[in-house]
């Protein structure tokens, strides 16, 4: 990675607090389904990494889990403090946990993953995980093998969109059985508007110039008010949830 595309991965990744509310209100949760396939059996401590505003916190908790949040943005915290009173919401990073080893049973990532320095980020959360315990990682995708859907994310790029794929296999590390993968189907509910709230909470448009935000915005309106799908009040927006999962082992390699 260049300096200069190191600098605007920082800056993509420092972004999101700016936001903060707006990411609480109108970021879409985690399928049901995918969480259950990532949490291990008898799991009863779990750790939130890079929690931002508790998306995956919230359903953690109604699980009936003791759940710590750890996040870096102090602003995304405050937020989530206000939404999950309930949890235990530290400041720290993938790469520098605020927790003992060997303390949780699970580790869940949402929508973070992709921002780690992924082979600190994997010692430190082999580092807190109880042997034996679990690391699980989710993505959720608009689901671009819809036409309405596939048309509308075309056109929400800006000048510093990258080409995203869909996650890579995360890799094998030393702490880790090899990853698991599934796939799992959601969507949430949408109007115009919240879609394109949601779309203003993703980083490349929260980095994006005002003038840029302002001509994606108009474009996507127009675009969502000519589709019959979401001319008209609410609609489901379909979404590829993509999931990992690893145990730890119990007697790791040297």
């Amino acid at each position: 990675m260049s300096d200069t595309q190191a600098e605007l991965h920082a800056r993509r990744a420092g972004s999101f607090g700016s936001q903060a509310g707006q990411y609480a209100e109108h970021r879409p949760d985690y399928p049901a389904a995918a969480i259950d396939w990532v949490l291990p059996g008898g799991v009863s401590d779990v750790l939130d990494l890079a929690a931002g505003t508790g998306k995956l916190t919230g359903s953690l908790i109604d699980l009936g889990l003791a759940v710590t949040a750890v996040e870096p943005d102090a602003a995304m915290l405050g937020e989530l403090r206000k939404r999950f009173p309930s949890a235990t919401a530290l400041i720290g990073t993938a790469e520098r946990i605020p927790l003992d080893d060997c303390s949780v049973d699970a580790v869940l990532v949402g929508q973070a993953f992709h921002w780690f320095d992924v082979p600190k980020a994997l010692d430190e959360i082999g580092r807190v995980l109880r042997p034996g315990g679990r690391v699980g990682a989710l993505w959720n995708y608009e689901d671009d093998r819809v036409p309405w859907v596939s048309g509308f994310d075309a056109m929400v790029r800006t000048g510093v969109s990258r080409d995203w794929a869909y996650p890579a296999p995360l890799p094998d590390h030393r702490l880790f059985e090899p990853f698991e993968r599934e796939e799992f189907e959601h969507s949430v509910r949408r109007t115009a508007e919240t879609l394109v709230a949601m779309v203003g909470t993703h980083s490349h448009m929260l980095v994006a110039g005002a003038g840029e935000r302002a001509s994606i915005n108009a474009r996507m309106r127009e675009y969502l008010k000519a589709q019959p799908e979401t001319a008209d009040g609410e609609f489901d927006l379909p979404l590829r949830t993509f999931t990992y999962r690893a145990n730890r082992l119990i007697s790791p390699a040297v």
